[in-house]
Order: structure tokens, then C-alpha cells, then sequence
């Protein structure tokens, strides 16, 4: 209990952006690698704000001091009764589909997130999405509203803003008229987002038409934020990251401008074939002006807290206070390190879950290891029944030796009762395993990891007794 509510206390104090400050950021969501996006690697743009919350999915107004803040995005199409530009949802219900952080999924698939999806649904959108094609239809977007992380890693590039200028934010897109245009070219998803950006600070965030053939890609337009954020200190720039759920969903890709998935991508060789003369150019402007890293962002700015010191580095070097610059610096690893964690802690915890995995193999928990583990997804997410309670944690149902069992799948409801051990001890470990063979940009934060990791070990069956027990 105590790591749930130091995860608590993060989420509020880090994650959130509390009441104390307010802020706005350019959400850079992953490419799904499907449809047009496995051509284009590009992902898609969304804004997050702190201190504006949904008055309705379609209406904006102040956030009370209890609550998290919202994603505001556009589509194609949201597919609901109305021909609505935009949607905004609460930051949780976004990332995880739940309202409650500590209700987030720690393990995802197809059924799950429709679960979480038709929750949503029931308890926000019935009035936006009573026709029959709203309620079934795969394609409707607003589904993407509800847990992102469920298909993809995303990032929120973040800075601070004002009172007046959230108010003046609501004004302006509660005034005008929410009715769809999208235009893949001139009005896609990275040029709304542009255009709300832009609202707080003019011409802080644009296109790139060189390395994106005249559009506006995601990732070109979150790397002239970063840039105009770099130039802004007293803005607080700060990068939180999230990382898609483990599960039995197809891992999403990075996310590319134009040039670069030119350049990278083996799908586009037919078009470098017939534009070969133009390639030097392409590639010139990719490695000019088009290199961008959303991870190295996260990494060299993870908390307001980092953002501080470096200000007290810049003071304590004009001032040639050796000592202080010393202590200064020792505390910025040591904040970027309790989020990001370093290569020897991801490393010491690979070693120790594998002696974990093993032992649980000895007990008779597990028929065998990794490859026993890789079954058990693949069959929890297509056998598994999956509901969200009334308190909205979902909890996931599984037919085992002629009865059914269920298992909690959050921080909050894995070891609640009625939970079995032995499920929930499996689904946490499925969580562990995919986080630490994971790259670093599909990682979670070290505090979120740390949680996961103490849940863990508190649903690990003491032994083969147990484990006969629980029937596993």
C-alpha cells in the first residue's frame, strides 16, 4: 500500500501538473503502423492542458483543484451522431481509459480496451453517440480518446501558462463551431494542434515544409516546440513520458517526418526508385534540420524539477562556486534517474526477475518459463472476458479447469479480493517481462515500474503448496 500511494503522490506532484502551476504541452503520440500511418510513419498530435477540463466532450472549462486535466484532439472522423472537429476527455481516461490513475490497466488487448472504450461510452458519450454505426463501428475515433497507451508509447512536450491565457483558450473554442474539417493536408490533427499552441504563444510552433513536403507531420511540429521551449526558460519545459501497455496488442512504432520515413522506411524504396534524383536533397534535409528524439527529450528534461536546477547550475557556474556546482549537478542525475532509472537498475532488475521466473518454474506456479509466459498473453487476450466494475477498475475473467477465475488488472484492484493470486501473479509478470526487454522509449518511468515490481511480489505464491492451492 505504501508504493500505491508514493505512485499517488507522483502522479499528483509529477505526472499531473498540479493546481500550484498550470501548463499546456503537444501530446506526440506513436505511429500505430497501420492504414496510412504504415506509409507515412507519423503518428499523431493532440494538446494536453492542466488546468482546462472537459465542461462535456465538446465544451471546455476551468479544472477544480482535485482534478488532472485534459487531452483535447481531432480526427478523420469521431464518428459520433454530430460531425464534431474535436473531442476533449479527462488526462486519465486519455492515457489509461480510466478516471482513476490507479485504476490504469497493467496489462492490455483488444478486449480489454473495447471494455474500457464501451464504459466510456455508457458513462460520457451516450449523449454524442446514441446511433447504432457510433456504438459499433471500429473506425469511429472517438475510441482513441480512450487509453492511448493501450496501442502506443506517447510523450507530452510541456510548458507553463497562465490563468488568463487557459481562460481566453476556452473562450475561444467554446465561441466558435465544433464541426469537422479535416483536411489531411491543410487540416490534419498536427495543424489543429498548431493552431491551439499557437493561441498561448504565437508562432511557437509550426510545420516543417522542408522535411515534410509542405504538411504539418507531428513530429516535426512537437520539434519546433522543443525548440522554441529550449529558448524559454522561465517556461519551464519538461517532457513526461508514457509507455504502451505490455500486452497482446501490436507494438507501436516511432513516429517519422517526412524525409526521415523517406529515408528510413523500406516501404517507401518504390518512391525513392522513381525520385532518385531528389534523394541527396531529402536526405541532406533530413539530417539537417529533421533529427529529433522525443526519448533524448524525455531523458534531458523528465520533471520541473531538473528545470530548476539548471537554473541554479547557470548561477552557481557564473558565479565559479565549484562546490555548489558539484551538488547542484549530483542532484540533477539523481532527479532524472528516479524517473528515467539507469541502464545497471533496468539491468539488476532483469537479473532478479529472471531468479523470480525461475523459482515460480521450481514451485509448479509455471509449467516453464519465458515461453509458458508468451502463451498465457496470447491466451488471456484471446480467451479473456474483460468488464469494468462500478468503481471503474477492469478486472479480466479466464476459464481454468472448468471453472472461472478473474483477476484485477490494476495497481488497484490486482490483490483486491476475489482477485486469484495466481492470475494476477501471471499478468503482473506478463507486465515485468515486456518492460524489461523492452527499448528504453517503450519503457515505463522507473516509479511507475517500481510499483508494478511491489505487486509483484506480493502476488507471488509462497510455493508449491500454495500454488496446488490456488489450483494453478
Amino acid at each position: 500500500m505504501r508504493r500505491l500511494a508514493t505512485f499517488a503522490a507522483l502522479l499528483c506532484s509529477c505526472l499531473w501538473a498540479g493546481r500550484a502551476r498550470a501548463d499546456v504541452g503537444i501530446v506526440l503520440n506513436e505511429s500505430l503502423d497501420t492504414s496510412v500511418a504504415r506509409v507515412t510513419g507519423s503518428g499523431h498530435s493532440a494538446v494536453y492542458f492542466s488546468r482546462i477540463c472537459p465542461a462535456s466532450p465538446v465544451k471546455l472549462r476551468l479544472c477544480e483543484p482535485h482534478e488532472q486535466g485534459s487531452v483535447m484532439s481531432n480526427y478523420t472522423t469521431l464518428g459520433e451522431d454530430q460531425p464534431f472537429e474535436w473531442n476533449v476527455a479527462p488526462l486519465s481516461v486519455f492515457v489509461y481509459g480510466v478516471r482513476n490513475p490507479q485504476n490504469r490497466p497493467l496489462f492490455t488487448s483488444w478486449k480489454i480496451k473495447s471494455a474500457l472504450e464501451e464504459n466510456y461510452r455508457d458513462s460520457v458519450l451516450r449523449d454524442y453517440c446514441a446511433s447504432h454505426k457510433c456504438e459499433t463501428s471500429r473506425d469511429a475515433e472517438w475510441r482513441e480518446m480512450v487509453g492511448a497507451t493501450s496501442e502506443r508509447t506517447l510523450y507530452i512536450l510541456i510548458v507553463s501558462t497562465t490563468v488568463e491565457q487557459d481562460k481566453a483558450l476556452i473562450e475561444k473554442f467554446n465561441s466558435a463551431p465544433n464541426v469537422n474539417h479535416f483536411n489531411g493536408f491543410k487540416r490534419n490533427c498536427a495543424d489543429f494542434t498548431k493552431d491551439v499552441i499557437n493561441t498561448y504563444f504565437p508562432h511557437a510552433a509550426h510545420r516543417n515544409a522542408l522535411n515534410d513536403f509542405g504538411m504539418t507531420s507531428p513530429k516535426g511540429l512537437a520539434r519546433s516546440f522543443a525548440q522554441y521551449a529550449h529558448g524559454q526558460p522561465e517556461l519551464d519545459y519538461h517532457v513526461v513520458h508514457f509507455a504502451q501497455t505490455p500486452g497482446t496488442i501490436k507494438r507501436s512504432t516511432e513516429c517519422r517526418e517526412g524525409t526521415e520515413q523517406l529515408y528510413r522506411s523500406k516501404k517507401l524504396l518504390p518512391v525513392a526508385y522513381f525520385a532518385w534524383e531528389e534523394l541527396p536533397a531529402a536526405a541532406g534535409s533530413y539530417f539537417l534540420a529533421g533529427r529529433f528524439n522525443p526519448q533524448h527529450e524525455f531523458e534531458q528534461h523528465a520533471t520541473v524539477r531538473e528545470v530548476e536546477l539548471d537554473r541554479d547550475i547557470t548561477r552557481a557556474k557564473d558565479k565559479v562556486d565549484g562546490e555548489k556546482l558539484a551538488k547542484l549537478e549530483a542532484a540533477k542525475r539523481a532527479e532524472r534517474l528516479g524517473i528515467v532509472g539507469s541502464e545497471q537498475q533496468w539491468s539488476d532488475y532483469r537479473a532478479k526477475y529472471e531468479q523470480i521466473l525461475a523459482q515460480a518454474v521450481e514451485d509448479g506456479v509455471m509449467s516453464s518459463d519465458h515461453e509458458a509466459l508468451s502463451r498465457f498473453a496470447k491466451e488471456a487476450g484471446e480467451k479473456g472476458r474483460a468488464y469494468v466494475d462500478k468503481n471503474g477498475a477492469p478486472w479480466l475473467e479466464m476459464d481454468e479447469g472448468g471453472r472461472t477465475v478473474r483477476a484485477g488488472l490494476s495497481p488497484a484492484n490486482l490483490l483486491a479480493p476475489g482477485s486469484n493470486r495466481g492470475l494476477a501473479f501471471q499478468l503482473v509478470l506478463a507486465h515485468i517481462s515486456e518492460m524489461l526487454k523492452s527499448p528504453a522509449r517503450q519503457r515505463e518511468t522507473m516509479p511507475e515500474f517500481e510499483v508494478a515490481w511491489g505487486l509483484m511480489q506480493q502476488a507471488r505464491p509462497a510455493g508449491r503448496a500454495t500454488a496446488l492451492a490456488m489450483g494453478r
